[in-house]
């Protein structure tokens, strides 16, 4: 049914959970917030006003950031508190920025939607880690919040498996996280690097990538993607070096601001230490 956007000025906003539209005349919507409507279709009225109030705060001079999430509430079904966190992690500027070679790589409308699926930085403000943190607590820790993990990677992402082997030849491989991701139809190494990006990290990439296709991938699976997620990244560094594969990769920056002392690691009782409490009290 096509919706009259003149029939949208005589309707009154509901609250939801007490909370009523800021910006309103009345109750009627405002003529910017008539704008908004008119870009967005009839498909702002496949979300709830809840939503509707955020995009409006935080997209009110961004008609395609707006129209950006109308569409990802959609397809995704995302609750409020998750397009709050999308809206402060920025995630529309973020979308699709990753420095790539998929248009030399791959046809381009698979191009394209692999594109779509990257992003730039990567925000891993998820993660709760110690200041001067390895790569492999960083890793581990990417591991033990997944849910949240594959909800930053993207819409589609299925996690196959950490440190995942390959047979090549007579070595074994081993990729950092191996992803699935099923808008595409293929799969996705993830490399993650706690240090500056460098070149050498391409061919390592790349193997993996290559290993992927000729091991896991199916007749129906088209080509495997490399991601390369770095702690900081020279961007014509990485432009340069990313033109040098005949793989298809990613390279990315990532954020991570909630750092806890650096020994806050050593505050905690460990384990071992519990257990000799516990048995000591059971002692006395």
């Amino acid at each position: 049914m096509e919706i009259d956007i003149e029939q949208v000025k005589d309707i009154n906003i509901v609250p939801q959970l007490g909370e009523r539209l800021q910006e309103n005349n009345g109750n009627k919507i405002i003529p910017q917030v008539e704008e908004q409507f008119e870009m967005a279709s009839n498909k702002v009225f496949m979300i709830p006003w809840g939503h509707i109030k955020l995009l409006i705060d935080k997209c009110h001079d961004n008609p395609g950031k707006f129209n950006f999430y109308i569409d990802r509430i959609i397809e995704n079904n995302w609750s409020r508190a998750v397009l709050l966190n999308f809206l402060d992690t920025d995630l529309y500027e973020r979308q699709g920025q990753a420095i790539t070679n998929f248009k030399y790589t791959l046809p381009k409308e698979s191009g394209d939607l692999a594109q779509e699926i990257t992003k730039d930085p990567y925000n891993f403000d998820f993660v709760a880690i110690r200041q001067g943190y390895n790569e492999k607590e960083l890793k581990d820790a990417l591991m033990d919040n997944v849910q949240n993990f594959l909800m930053e990677l993207g819409t589609g992402f299925a996690f196959v498996g950490r440190e995942y082997r390959l047979q090549v030849g007579n070595t074994e491989q081993f990729v950092d996280m191996l992803f699935y991701n099923i808008k595409r139809h293929c799969y996705v190494v993830v490399e993650v690097k706690t240090v500056e990006f460098e070149a050498g990290f391409i061919s390592q990439t790349a193997t993996y990538v290559s290993a992927v296709n000729h091991t896991l991938k199916g007749n129906d699976d088209t080509q495997t993607i490399g991601l390369l997620i770095c702690k900081t990244k020279d961007n014509i560094l990485a432009k340069y070096a990313v033109e040098t594969s005949t793989e298809p990769i990613g390279i990315s920056e990532y954020e991570l601001n909630a750092l806890m002392p650096k020994d806050f690691k050593g505050t905690l009782p460990t384990i071992e230490e519990l257990e000799q409490g516990l048995s000591g009290n059971a002692a006395n």
